[in-house]
């Protein structure tokens, strides 16, 4: 139980974050398979459903967020999707350049390079999050 309360909002990120990128690879797959959208138009629509799920995970259950005013709120949800932006940017880069550059266009190549993509995506959201978004609210998600 010590072990689990020291490491409270690491466990509580991982486990959201698994959430979040099950979320990103299987809307990714779907659009893939069941509509005509591009690699950028569906990493884009993925990313968007993810990044709005790991806002409200990470502001409640991983970091426990409490900002009493609008506008720390407003700040804060600005800075979680200007850095979630970020790493958009790093998701398709990775994804087009697999696919575009490289040949990874079958559907599991694609499935392959989407996992490896958000191991990577993943690192960066945590760094953002723990020491650029919610640095003010980590004494409360520690506690």
């Amino acid at each position: 139980m010590e072990l689990f309360s020291k490491y409270k909002s690491i466990i509580a990120y991982l486990f959201w974050g698994v959430v979040t990128t099950i979320i990103n690879i299987a809307s990714y797959q779907l659009m893939i398979m069941y509509t005509h959208l591009g690699v950028t138009a569906a990493t884009s629509i993925a990313w968007f459903l993810s990044v709005f799920v790991a806002y409200l995970t990470n502001k409640v259950w991983v970091f426990g967020s409490h900002y009493t005013t609008v506008s720390d709120f407003l700040v804060e949800c600005l800075l979680f999707f200007f850095y979630r932006a970020l790493t958009l940017i790093i998701d398709l880069a990775f994804m087009n350049i697999g696919v575009h550059v490289f040949g990874f266009d079958s559907d599991l190549q694609q499935f392959i390079l989407k996992v490896i993509d958000n191991v990577i995506v993943v690192i960066a959201n945590y760094i953002f999050s723990k020491w650029l978004i919610f640095k003010d609210n980590r004494d409360i998600a520690d506690k």
